[in-house]
């Protein structure tokens, strides 16, 4: 199946930044009128002025993945402006460093300090709230896409970073299931799958995790420029698939650890024991 996306409109959460800007320049160019929405208004802004530059059509609104209520609203304000919303980019979230132990000691009746609570209020609530109001609209079209950005790690488990790899995995789960369930109705559902990527993701990650910097042990044939990453999601926009990756190795490595539970706890071990 090969889609023309020209004319269909995407909204990308998340798009002030690194994979949402970078696949915002990349809809565009492939005819999509875009519709970027993040909380950082400013940002926005600029991202849509290097849009508007391609000649490609770029509206703009401030909106918290973690607020229903401006989910909606970007969603009314892509119909509004563009006519209809084709595609949901599911794509804030942030990460951080801390055993699972040390977030459980925190205190759980507060979601300010509950720190798994509170990335699975961005990351993966954050993700029902962006798609919540286009899934009705795709439905009532007959077609649609949604795109969700897990992660590579949502696949298998990564010492210091159980709660993030936690909430990419649940990601992944929704999005598996939505496929199944919506493709009937003309709505695909994928998943992305980045390796490290080269953004402000690493930068917010440190401050959450007392200056730790994933990206400085990460080595570099596991690191990308976001373009990568949103070259990938415009090939699966035209022709749909279940999963987005770009690296073929970390793939099938994700499928080994699958199949090798105990050997994965091992290296695991291993790893957790280096740090």
């Amino acid at each position: 199946m090969n889609v023309d996306l020209t004319g269909k409109p995407i909204l990308i959460a998340g798009a002030s930044s690194g994979i949402g800007a970078a696949t915002a320049i990349a809809c565009a160019k492939a005819g999509m009128p875009v519709l970027l929405t993040a909380r950082r208004e400013d940002k926005l802004k600029a991202v849509a002025e290097r849009v508007r530059e391609s000649g490609a059509a770029a509206e703009y609104t401030s909106a918290d993945v973690t607020s229903p209520d401006d989910c909606e609203r970007a969603v009314t304000t892509c119909v509004e402006r563009f006519g209809s919303i084709y595609s949901v980019f599911a794509n804030a979230g942030y990460g951080f460093e801390a055993t699972v132990a040390d977030c459980l000691a925190d205190d759980p009746s507060s979601p300010d300090t509950d720190r798994i609570r509170a990335i699975f209020e961005t990351n993966f609530f954050g993700t029902l709230n962006a798609i919540r109001p286009a899934i009705p609209r795709m439905v009532e079209a007959g077609a649609g896409h949604v795109l969700i950005c897990s992660s590579s790690i949502g696949k298998f488990a990564v010492p210091r970073y159980g709660p993030y790899c936690a909430s990419k995995a649940a990601q992944w789960h929704i999005g598996r299931a939505m496929n199944a369930e919506l493709r009937s109705k003309g709505v695909f559902t994928s998943t992305v799958h980045p390796i490290g990527t080269k953004t402000e993701f690493f930068d917010e990650a440190a401050k959450r995790s007392n200056g730790k910097n994933l990206a400085e042990n990460t080595p570099s044939f596991l690191m990308q420029p976001p373009e990568r990453v949103a070259k990938a999601i415009v090939k699966c926009l035209r022709k749909p698939r279940a999963e987005v990756w770009t690296n073929l190795p970390v793939k099938l490595l994700a499928g080994l650890l699958t199949a090798a539970p105990n050997a994965t706890d091992w290296m695991l071990r291993g790893a957790a024991k280096e740090r």
